[in-house]
């Protein structure tokens, strides 16, 4: 058994100073509504970063700000020290709906992010192979995303995302409509690439156990607008089991604290 790779005290990949995020539908920030508020957080290269809180705490809002895919309102947010300005390859995003275009093939939705940046077609191809056979969907390349179960959409948009060799991977509760058994093995080949590759990933989830089964660190947000409320290591040896009862410990120190800040939301409001 091995601990994780992404220790803290290693290069700082992002860093988050400040980060706030209003939304308005007539432009005033003042008659918007607040997402997320006055975030700081710094994220380690190599490190895996799960994002917790209640619904609606802006967790997805901060993880499309740390993609480029939104402008925060105010604060800064850097990447490698270079402020973030928009969406980049460098920082691939998956979704819980796995975001796959229907009309498009295994192998040609892994190309599409190959096709923007333009690569030559036998390139495009060669880094499609690779990365069909890396997620285990060898024999499924001219299937469409409606011949496959949900476990296998997520593969493909797993290997969509690496096929543009991204140093972060920036994941939307990918495993949250899926089966038990399903999400386990896609747990153990999630941290099983992020080992292989050196990757840092930011992985939001509601599952306080997922979260201490993948993550070197569990960041706590506050009820929204989204603050970080508390930030606990996890100090296990890999691999981890969801079902242990050492998971089981970490989580209900966890869940503990984040039922504390539900039960402070519904309190004040």
């Amino acid at each position: 058994m091995t601990a994780g790779t992404g220790a803290r005290g290693s290069a700082t990949i992002i860093s988050i100073r400040g980060i706030s995020k209003t939304f308005s539908s007539t432009g005033d920030p003042k008659a918007g509504t607040e997402a997320v508020s006055g975030v700081d957080l710094d994220i380690s290269e190599g490190e895996f970063v799960c994002l917790v809180g209640p619904s609606g705490c802006g967790k997805t809002t901060l993880l499309r700000m740390i993609a480029g895919l939104e402008a925060p309102s105010a604060g800064e947010l850097l990447f490698k020290g270079r402020p973030i300005s928009g969406a980049g390859a460098d920082r691939g995003m998956i979704f819980q709906s796995f975001a796959l275009f229907p009309w498009r093939t295994v192998r040609r939705n892994i190309e599409f992010g190959l096709e923007v940046k333009r690569l030559p077609r036998e390139e495009r191809r060669r880094i499609s192979r690779e990365h069909i056979e890396l997620v285990g969907l060898k024999g499924f390349e001219g299937a469409h995303p409606r011949q496959l179960s949900g476990g296998m959409q997520q593969r493909v948009g797993l290997a969509r995302a690496l096929a543009n060799d991204p140093a972060v991977l920036l994941m939307d509760e990918p495993f949250g409509s899926l089966d038990a058994m399903t999400r386990d093995l896609l747990h153990d080949e999630l941290e099983r690439l992020w080992r292989e590759r050196g990757l840092t990933v930011v992985f939001v989830t509601h599952d306080v156990r997922e979260a201490v089964r993948l993550g070197d660190r569990i960041v706590l947000l506050t009820s929204r607008p989204g603050k970080v409320a508390e930030e606990f290591p996890v100090h296990l040896d890999r691999p981890r089991q969801i079902g242990t009862r050492e998971v089981g410990e970490i989580a209900a120190v966890v869940l503990e604290r984040l039922r504390q800040e539900v039960r402070r939301h519904a309190t004040d409001r």
